[in-house]
């Protein structure tokens, strides 16, 4: 994928929730007309529609509450998708960052990593090991072998 000034690394997180602000700033950078195309086929789904369905909010309701308040911060864009969805624990922030930050590794989505690393000429030792750390490389930014 090509780099995108301003497209936030699936790592970032708001309220210690990882991928949300990603998932805003894709709506945001698309809107402005900034989000290249190989995006926005995507838009709304996959981690996008994983992350809303765990928040329990539709994508287009958050779409649009984020587009009608361009001022809103993550944290606000985080609390209204909380008050439309449901109110996250310690322990559900908890959960969705250990599988997110480790889709890729070891469960059936190994499969879909290990085929867009040989399209992409990255080898064992490339550091990728989840699919967060593809979307890091892809994006130009260097893998990450610590936990959250």
């Amino acid at each position: 994928m090509p780099v995108v000034p301003g497209l936030l690394s699936p790592y970032d997180a708001v309220n210690g929730f990882v991928y949300f602000p990603r998932l805003l700033s894709k709506i945001r950078l698309h809107a402005a007309g900034r989000l290249h195309a190989d995006f926005v086929n995507n838009l709304g789904k996959a981690f996008d529609d994983r992350c809303c369905q765990y928040l329990g909010v539709s994508y287009p309701d958050l779409r649009d509450w984020v587009l009608a308040h361009p001022a809103a911060t993550d944290a606000e864009a985080h609390e209204w998708a909380q008050s439309r969805g449901r109110r996250l624990s310690v322990n559900d922030v908890e959960i969705w960052n250990g599988f997110m930050t480790k889709r890729g590794w070891r469960d059936e989505a190994n499969e879909v990593l290990l085929r867009r690393l040989k399209e992409n000429g990255l080898g064992a030792d490339s550091g990728v090991d989840t699919m967060f750390d593809y979307i890091e490389v892809d994006e130009g930014r260097q893998p990450r072998r610590q936990a959250l």
